[in-house]
C-alpha cells in the first residue's frame, strides 16, 4: 500500500476521471442531437445511464496498459482504483434509480 503515498497514483486518479468524463462527453455529442443536460437526464430516466458510463471508462484500458508497459505501476494503481469507484458508481445507478 506503499503506492498511495506516491503523487502518481493520484496522477492516476486524476487521468482516469478526466478520460472517463471525456468519453461520456464524446459519446452523448456523438449519439445524441440533444443537448448536454437533455441527454443526460433521458439517459438517467431510461436507466441507461451506467451503460454509457461504462463504455467510457474503456478509454482507461489503454492509459493502463501503456502505464504497465513503462513500469509505472503507482499510476496504474490510479487507474484501478478510479476504475473500480466507477464500477460502484454504476452499482449504484442500477440499483438505485
Amino acid at each position: 500500500m506503499e503506492f498511495i503515498k506516491e503523487k502518481f497514483f493520484y496522477w492516476g486518479l486524476i487521468t482516469g476521471s478526466l478520460w472517463t468524463a471525456f468519453g461520456v462527453l464524446v459519446l452523448v455529442f456523438l449519439l445524441s442531437e440533444a443537448p448536454l443536460e437533455e441527454s443526460l437526464t433521458f439517459l438517467y430516466e431510461k436507466k441507461q445511464l451506467g451503460g454509457l458510463i461504462s463504455l467510457a471508462a474503456l478509454i482507461n484500458l489503454p492509459v493502463f496498459f501503456l502505464s504497465i508497459r513503462k513500469k509505472n505501476y503507482a499510476f496504474a494503481a490510479g487507474i484501478v482504483a478510479i476504475s473500480l469507484a466507477t464500477v460502484l458508481l454504476i452499482v449504484f445507478l442500477k440499483v438505485y434509480s
